[in-house]
Order: C-alpha cells, then sequence, then structure tokens
C-alpha cells in the first residue's frame, strides 16, 4: 500500500497492490497531519495480528465502495467473492474497527470506558504495544513534507500464520 501525506483535510487515496497484481485506489478519511485511517487500521490490525479485519479481507479479495479499480486483471468472479468475504467476516470486521478506535484512542490519551479493554478480547499490555506504534507513526507523518509516501505490506501470511503473536512490523519506507 502506497499512502501519501495530503497537505490538508482533504481525502486521502492509498493506491493498494495486491499479491495477484490488481491495483485499486482506496479513498479514505484522514488528511494533513493525521493519520489516515486506513492506516491506523493496517498498523493497528499488523501489530496485533488481525488477519480478517479491514486489510486481510483486501488481500483476500474484498473490493470495498470506497475502492477504484485501477489497472489488472480482476480474477473471474471477483465481485461475488468479494460479497461472501464481505459476508463471511462483517463481525470481525466490526471488531477490528473497534479495535482500531479503541488503540487509537488509547495512543491519543483520550477517554477510555472501563469496560472496552476487556470488551476487545486483547490484553492490555498488547494494546499498548499497539498504542505505541501509533504514537510514533503518528510523530513520523505528522513531520512528513505533503507529498511523501510511505510504502506498507501487509504481512498477511504472517499475522495468519502467528494467530496468536503480534506479526512482524511493516516494512516502511518514506520519502519519494
Amino acid at each position: 500500500m502506497t499512502f501519501t501525506r495530503m497537505g490538508d483535510r482533504r481525502p486521502v487515496e492509498t493506491v493498494v497492490e495486491r499479491d495477484d497484481g490488481v491495483v485499486y485506489a482506496m479513498r479514505g478519511a484522514g488528511g494533513g497531519p493525521d493519520l489516515p485511517h486506513d492506516l491506523v487500521h493496517l498498523l493497528v490490525e499488523t501489530e496485533l495480528g488481525i488477519a480478517d479485519g479491514v486489510w486481510g479481507c483486501v488481500s483476500d479479495g474484498v473490493v470495498w465502495g470506497s475502492m477504484r479499480h485501477v489497472s489488472g486483471r480482476r480474477p473471474p468472479h471477483a465481485g461475488e467473492r468479494s460479497d461472501a468475504l464481505k459476508r463471511e467476516r462483517g463481525a470481525a470486521v466490526m471488531h477490528a474497527e473497534g479495535v482500531a478506535d479503541l488503540v487509537e484512542r488509547l495512543a491519543a490519551g483520550a477517554e477510555v470506558l472501563p469496560g472496552q479493554v476487556p470488551a476487545s478480547g486483547i490484553p492490555r499490555e498488547r494494546l499498548d504495544a499497539a498504542a505505541a506504534v501509533l504514537r510514533e507513526a503518528t510523530a513520523r507523518w505528522a513531520a512528513a513534507a505533503p507529498g511523501d509516501t510511505w510504502v506498507l505490506e501487509w504481512p498477511a501470511r504472517a499475522a495468519t500464520r502467528d494467530r496468536g503473536r503480534a506479526p512482524r512490523r511493516p516494512a516502511r519506507a518514506s520519502g519519494r
């Protein structure tokens, strides 16, 4: 995935190149010095080994409504597969949304309700580690110049194989 630092609060467009060579542009919230929402998901899901969240679904063939096909030949029945995966993983994606929001609030030092950490099903120390990753990324992102890019890779195989452990951190590259 290629995330481009915007100079203002315009929607962020992330370029997603899947392993099958299909390329999409994914439009999401963020912009300016704030981490794009999709980047928050990538960092949290990677750090916590959430293989069936937003990015695991994209890796496996889901095409969200915010995605636009750019290039590459889509596999036969891609639309049907995407729809089936969305149905199968709906609860898991909603859980990943909640965990990403929780970790983002922990990273910002915002209020977290008493039952939210236990409800996540993830030990507090792992959530705190993911929050530390977000804090570091937030500082780096805010310091990046508009137009700079970060290229990150979804570690789907590691996240699936090592489901109980935190996967490797994604490879990071910044600059143009």
